[in-house]
């Protein structure tokens, strides 16, 4: 057996020259989201483009114009800044978008649709974060964070500019005339100043009141302080709408401008969130609960021209998918059917047509349009036209009975070129959040973990949804409240005892990673088995204490295990990797950000020095200038070779 799985590793290795391999897969283009005209001729969308030649590590955005009729598709913006964000104007001249070609700093720049030259419109010292037209197509609300005072600034060019923690710049809202006046200029407010942070907002149909949500600060361990409140476009007080205990958020007004549509926990502060749909009197009252919807998590974006649904997305197991939400009660429907994942809606104004993005584990990414009845999508893109067409590893959904019973689902990729009868290494790839999700997206994109790269090396993955994962309910996701690595160990240990039953993969040959929580459970796991051959830990949490003590959301470890580390440091010490870690012999890999705040690289070091210590086969690889996840295609790229190299050491020696 030995014999033949190097044979089958090092054959699979010669032919990923021609296949599969992250080199090929960092090219991959990055389709983003759409924006359509109101009379839904024309949709913009964006094409993200890695850039790789010498000094270059980044991804260039442009934005792209096509008819819906099918009848021309074009770039619309050039040049070596990226462009971002595209906004179609209500009247439908315009094309808004964000970009830092003119002063360094984001701004918002408007083009005429039928070509010409782009004009910068704001002139935010800190960059806009946020924006969106007026109805009138006069003027332009943006988010901005506030700028340094100039004596801020000059404590900064004396050196003596030490960090107080606590103390913010927040964001606040500004609108801006696209008129000149009679200099030339173009004018600007600011309408909000008080002592909160601005997280969203939407504008009401006559462009009179804008309703925005807020929270105390930018940090993002105080979201259950967010709440509602709406403010006049030509300044004026600001007036609280909803306030309460937990989040409040995602303010819509309806067509008419009678109500508002937003989200909230109801006062029930869980980091797993559960968020249901509320409407109110626009201008203030009594709040009516919608319909629950099947995971809970939705996210809302617009209201149905007659006013009578919201349309939101929200995860369906292994698809993302676009529902609406009937107004008057009653329980939501589907508007994208079949297999795959939709994102990026966007609605014509008359409510008959709708653009998104459609992607499958072997379909990549393009733009869609249909009706949304019938519901008939129509490509309309073709970015990845020159993209390598190579054999690919296929995918299914598959599905086991965990310890417990409790029926859990995942992604199967087999092996390029698989042979029924076959045994086959298994990578077992664990996701983040851990509230997160594997869905069915295109398996040959370039990311952390490149999975086709993966089955062109000979390997089997399996990307499990454990309890803990969005997707499939409330309860399900609030299955692993105290129980981190124990219950969602067994589901992914029965998926990897299932694959083996099968006879799909070896017994002898597994290997295991994953980022942030998938991070956590690798080393957890490596702490409680040694039938891994080899394990790649990236930006994980290693040790619960230390994590809540440095990390950006120190209220998310005490949410999960009921209480702070000084009241339940045995309960802490039970689910860190660090308390356990003696019992570990698996070859482990660790990866990690230098920039990260959400998991700090010393959760990295730490593990890595005990392994260390411990005489176990380790390495450790960080990234500057690397937040929580690797943005830059150059890293992403080394990220997966460096995967890949160790696990064929370790499978291969074996």
């Amino acid at each position: 057996m030995k014999t033949l799985l190097a044979v089958l590793l090092i054959s699979s290795y010669a032919f990923a020259q021609t296949g599969w391999t992250p080199e090929v897969m960092i090219k991959f283009k990055r389709v983003g989201g759409t924006d359509l005209s109101r009379d839904g001729r024309l949709v913009a969308y964006t094409v993200a483009t890695p850039q790789l030649e010498g000094e270059k590590s980044e991804f260039l955005t442009h934005i792209w114009v096509a008819a819906t009729d099918g009848s021309w598709n074009r770039q619309f913006t050039q040049g070596d800044k990226s462009c971002s964000n595209p906004r179609f104007s209500p009247d439908g001249q315009y094309l808004a978008f964000t970009s830092t070609r003119g002063d360094g700093k984001s701004q918002v720049w408007i083009m005429r649709v039928n070509g010409g030259e782009a004009e910068m419109i704001t002139k935010s010292k800190t960059g806009v974060e946020q924006f969106a037209w007026g109805p009138h197509s006069k003027r332009i609300v943006t988010v901005q964070r506030d700028a340094d005072t100039e004596q801020e600034e000059k404590m900064k060019k004396e050196k003596r500019d030490w960090t107080i923690q606590d103390v913010w710049k927040h964001s606040h809202l500004y609108v801006t005339n696209l008129e000149k006046n009679s200099k030339g200029e173009r004018t600007s407010k600011r309408l909000t100043k008080s002592d909160f942070h601005v997280t969203g907002f939407d504008i009401s149909p006559d462009g009179s009141t804008i309703a925005f949500s807020h929270q105390a600060n930018p940090s993002a361990d105080v979201w259950p302080s967010t709440d509602i409140s709406s403010v006049p476009t030509d300044s004026g007080a600001v007036k609280t709408l909803v306030s309460g205990k937990g989040i409040d958020a995602s303010p819509l007004y309806s067509p008419d401008g009678k109500w508002l549509a937003y989200t909230s926990d109801g006062g029930d502060i869980k980091w797993a969130f559960v968020n249901d749909v509320y409407i109110m009197p626009a201008a203030g009252g009594t709040a009516r609960k919608l319909a629950e919807t099947a995971d809970r998590q939705p996210n809302i974006f617009r209201w149905s021209p007659d006013g009578k649904e919201i349309y939101f997305t929200e995860t369906d197991r292994t698809s993302n998918r676009v529902f609406a939400l009937p107004a008057a009660g009653g329980a939501p429907r589907t508007l994208t059917t079949g297999t795959g994942t939709f994102g990026g809606a966007a609605f014509s104004a008359d409510g008959k047509t709708m653009t998104f993005i459609h992607q499958s584990t072997e379909i990549a990414p393009e733009v869609f349009v249909s009706a949304i009845v019938p519901f008939a999508p129509r490509k309309l893109s073709d970015v990845h036209k020159d993209f390598p067409r190579l054999a690919m590893g296929k995918t299914e959904v598959i599905r086991w009975k965990s310890k417990d019973g409790k029926e859990i689902e995942g992604l199967l990729t087999y092996p390029v070129n698989y042979k029924a009868g076959r045994k086959y290494p298994l990578i077992l790839n664990i996701h983040g959040g851990p509230t997160g999700v594997f869905v069915q997206n295109f398996t040959a994109a370039s990311g952390i973990y490149p999975i086709q790269a993966f089955a062109q090396q000979g390997y089997a993955v399996l990307r499990p949804n454990p309890r803990g994962s969005s997707g499939y309910g409330k309860d399900f996701r609030f299955a692993n409240y105290n129980d981190w690595g124990f219950g969602d160990y067994e589901d992914d240990q029965t998926g990897v005892d299932n694959l083996i039953g099968m006879g799909i993969v070896h017994a002898d040959s597994l290997v295991i990673c994953g980022w942030s929580y998938g991070g956590y459970m690798t080393s957890f796991t490596v702490t409680k088995t040694d039938r891994f051959k080899a394990a790649s830990v990236g930006a994980g949490v290693t040790n619960l204490m230390s994590f809540n003590g440095t990390a950006d959301i120190p209220g998310f470890i005490p949410d999960y295990f009921g209480g702070e580390f000084w009241n339940r440091a045995d309960v802490y010490a039970k689910h860190s990797a660090m308390f356990n870690i003696k019992n570990v012999k698996t070859p482990s890999q660790v990866i990690h950000g230098e920039r990260d705040i959400r998991v700090p690289p010393s959760q990295g070091f730490e593990f890595y020095a005990a392994m260390k210590r411990l005489g176990v086969p380790t390495e450790m690889i960080t990234y500057p200038r690397t937040p929580h996840g690797p943005q830059e295609p150059k890293f992403i790229q080394d990220i997966g070779e460096r995967m890949i190299a160790w696990f064929n050491r370790h499978v291969k020696g074996k």
